[in-house]
C-alpha cells in the first residue's frame, strides 16, 4: 500500500479572497507581521499496489478530480509500505 499526501493550492496568478480575508482578520488581531496568506487543500490517500505506476495514478487522480488544473497547482508525497 501507498500513503499519498496531496497538497492543492491556487496558482499565484489567481486571486485568493479567502486568504485575503484571513490576512485581514490576522491584521485586525495585531498580527501585522503576516505579509500574505494563501489557502489550499490537503488530502491523504491510501492506495493499494497496482500494476500501474503509482505516480501515473496519482497524477490522474489530481488532474481529473482533486485539483482544477486551470486555476490550481498540486504536489504530492508518496510513502510506500503503509499498513492500515
Amino acid at each position: 500500500m501507498f500513503k499519498v499526501k496531496v497538497y492543492v493550492t491556487l496558482r499565484e496568478s489567481v486571486l485568493d479572497p479567502q486568504g485575503t480575508a484571513v490576512k485581514s482578520s490576522l491584521h485586525s488581531m495585531n498580527y501585522n507581521e503576516v505579509a500574505d496568506v494563501r489557502i489550499g487543500k490537503y488530502m491523504e490517500l491510501t492506495i493499494e499496489k497496482t500494476e500501474r505506476d503509482i505516480e501515473e495514478v496519482v497524477n490522474e487522480l489530481c488532474t481529473r478530480l482533486l485539483a482544477n488544473p486551470v486555476i490550481e497547482d498540486y504536489r504530492y508525497e508518496i510513502e510506500e509500505g503503509v499498513v492500515q
